[in-house]
């Protein structure tokens, strides 16, 4: 069973694992604790029972949400689990006086623009050669109005 809860300190380890898992350049676990550390952040984690399965985590500044990291294991992609986990976040940090929210994301990831469409995000520019692997730059998007239609 899918279930979410808020990220602690001690669930660095763990998030690193997802984190290795779907990225080329992965943050480090001290990043993640130093990040949980930090009042203006929030991460949500999502676990199959106790295991961490993702997370997505974002600087919360006034009341605008910077997304920095969202990560689904490979192997519970496909599922639905990415788009609940943000869901159940939008819904957090609305809660939290969040209005309005930004990412960064790689054009080629297909997957990940068809959500960020379905929950309201709109791409306003790019970052060239945003990505340190390939080079790749990022599209900004902003979601003004947290619409939750996934």
């Amino acid at each position: 069973m899918i279930r979410f809860r808020r990220m602690k300190q001690e669930d660095a380890a763990g998030v690193e694992v997802v984190e290795k898992a779907s990225f080329a350049i992965p943050w480090s676990r001290q990043s993640f604790w130093e990040e949980v550390a930090n009042d203006k952040t929030y991460y949500l984690l999502a676990l199959d029972n106790d295991k961490i399965i993702g997370y997505v985590g974002a600087w919360l500044l006034l009341d605008e949400a910077h997304i920095t990291n969202v990560a689904i294991m490979p192997e519970y992609r496909g599922r639905g689990i990415g788009t609940q986990m943000m869901v159940e976040f939008i819904r957090i940090v609305k809660e939290r006086g969040i209005t309005a929210m930004t990412l960064e994301v790689r054009p080629s990831n297909k997957v990940a623009l068809v959500l960020y469409d379905r929950l309201g995000f709109k791409s306003v520019g790019l970052r060239k050669g945003y990505y340190q692997d390939n080079g790749e730059s990022a599209m900004i998007m902003w979601n003004t109005k947290l619409q939750m239609n996934g």
